[in-house]
């Protein structure tokens, strides 16, 4: 594996990093991220702090790596005969990851820290996925040239505003959510 630009030493162990990214991931479920350190990461790994540290500064980083990975599996659906039943789906994933994902708890987690961390902040702007995952499906269900980053936050904000504000997630048609998107399709420019 090549390393990222900028970090130097020896190429990390492949078994080495899943290690890592599965220990951060059962921390964050049995201890939460206030408790989780680099040390009881390593620890839970069974690497050494430097191997840790060689690779990501913060815990956040490695947290955001392990959830990144899973979150595009979960959130990638096929493409489906209508814009109707694509949008669904992707509601559906959206759901699912948001509330019965490690990955989910992940980003849900991170999203809260960035509101008072600006380097956590800064990465999940690096890479956001759900407006990644969002702007997939509307690229199947939008006019060519148009830009998505909008129409991706209304279209996801619904769902995440409920979950997120402690709303039963069961009680969320979004079969009639992915109808109101539909009404006001993405528009070129």
């Amino acid at each position: 594996m090549i390393e990222p630009a900028g970090k130097v030493g020896r190429p990390r162990s492949e078994q080495a990093r899943e290690a890592v990214l599965h220990a951060v991931d059962d921390l964050l479920l049995e201890v939460g991220y206030a408790a989780m350190t680099m040390k009881g990461i390593a620890e839970r790994a069974g690497v050494g702090r430097q191997t840790v540290y060689r690779w990501w500064s913060t815990k956040a980083e490695v947290l955001f790596e392990a959830s990144v990975a899973d979150a595009e599996q979960e959130l990638t659906v096929p493409p489906a005969p209508t814009p109707l039943a694509e949008v669904t789906a992707y509601l559906d994933a959206l759901v699912r990851f948001l509330t019965h994902s490690p990955a989910g708890v992940a980003y849900r987690t991170l999203l809260a820290a960035a509101q008072h961390d600006p380097a956590v902040k800064t990465l999940i702007a690096s890479n956001d996925v759900l407006v990644t995952s969002a702007e997939t499906v509307l690229r199947r269900t939008a006019p060519a040239e148009t830009p998505l980053d909008q129409p991706a936050a209304r279209l996801i904000g619904p769902v995440f505003f409920w979950i997120m504000s402690g709303r039963n997630p069961a009680q969320l048609d979004t079969r009639d959510l992915a109808r109101e998107f539909l009404r006001h399709p993405p528009q070129s420019p």
